[in-house]
């Protein structure tokens, strides 16, 4: 295990150094009174759920940012900014714990965007509204996702 996966430096790859270090402990028999393979899953389970934890922030910010592209509403939109924002600044947090995660973002955002663009059709669509642009022709960067930018 290198001194960079350490709990306080990245969680995520702390855990997985930990569940692999956790299995390796039952393959070679130690005999102490520990459930290895379930403390090992259970730890394991830690650094998946920061990884779900930021798809899920991702998801949302994709889905107000193509009501913000596609909506020609101008009254709903006030709070969805306000919400990226919320979401861009707990990653930042989340990537502070778990740096590991940044290199997943791409993926992460390609992954996310068929379910970001049924989501915001059915919410477009629950106030009447046609969308402005075709929602399967829009996609945004890393950038655009992670920075300061709203269209």
């Amino acid at each position: 295990m290198g001194a960079d996966r350490t709990y306080d430096a990245d969680l995520a790859l702390w855990a997985e150094d930990q569940a692999r270090a956790l299995r390796s402990a039952a393959q070679a028999r130690i005999k102490l009174p520990i459930d290895w393979q379930n403390v090992a899953e259970e730890i394991e389970s830690l650094g998946k759920s920061q990884a779900r934890a930021l798809a899920g922030r991702i998801e949302t910010i994709l889905v107000h940012l193509i009501k913000l592209q596609a909506s020609p509403a101008s009254t709903p939109r006030i709070g969805w900014r306000p919400t990226i924002q919320r979401q861009r600044n707990e990653i930042e947090a989340l990537l502070k714990d778990s740096p590991s995660l940044r290199q997943t973002i791409p993926g992460v955002i390609e992954a996310a965007r068929s379910k970001a663009r049924r989501v915001a059709e059915l919410e477009l669509a629950d106030f009447g509204e046609q969308p402005q642009t075709d929602l399967n022709a829009v996609s945004y960067t890393e950038a655009q996702v992670m920075g300061d930018w709203f269209p």
